[in-house]
């Protein structure tokens, strides 16, 4: 059973767009998954500006790799290297805590991920 960041079971993070690295709806990660899809943001439209100047351009759509493109409020299992990246510069997403793999945190720090819990998350716990 994944684990999220809190050793508990790992939520869906979006089925619409369906996302993963997988396409499962889930930051499941696996030997495959050289990139880590493994934390679930939400998606703002400085984060996706700050992701195309960086060139990964996550808005526009992409249908031969099944990618829909973004846009802000979109939910999407980023890459824990890329979110890192956001952070230290300044321009990281909100995070759906519950929904992040566990695997993150060889990455980022929990301490770090929970402030950027997404507000309406932060709020039921």
């Amino acid at each position: 059973m994944p684990l999220n960041v809190f050793g508990t079971e790992l939520e869906p993070c979006s089925r619409d767009p369906l996302t993963g690295f997988y396409r499962d709806g889930c930051c499941n990660t696996g030997p495959r998954d050289l990139g880590a899809h493994t934390v679930c943001i939400v998606a703002t439209e400085e984060f996706l500006a700050f992701s195309r100047d960086r060139g990964n351009d996550l808005s526009t759509p992409r249908p031969d790799y099944r990618f829909p493109g973004l846009r802000p409020g979109d939910r999407w299992c980023l890459c824990a290297s890329r979110w890192r990246e956001a952070w230290e510069a300044g321009k990281a997403p909100q995070i759906i805590l519950t929904a992040t793999h566990e695997a993150t945190l060889e990455l980022v720090p929990l301490d770090v991920l929970v402030k950027f819990g997404w507000r309406e998350e932060r709020a039921s716990r």
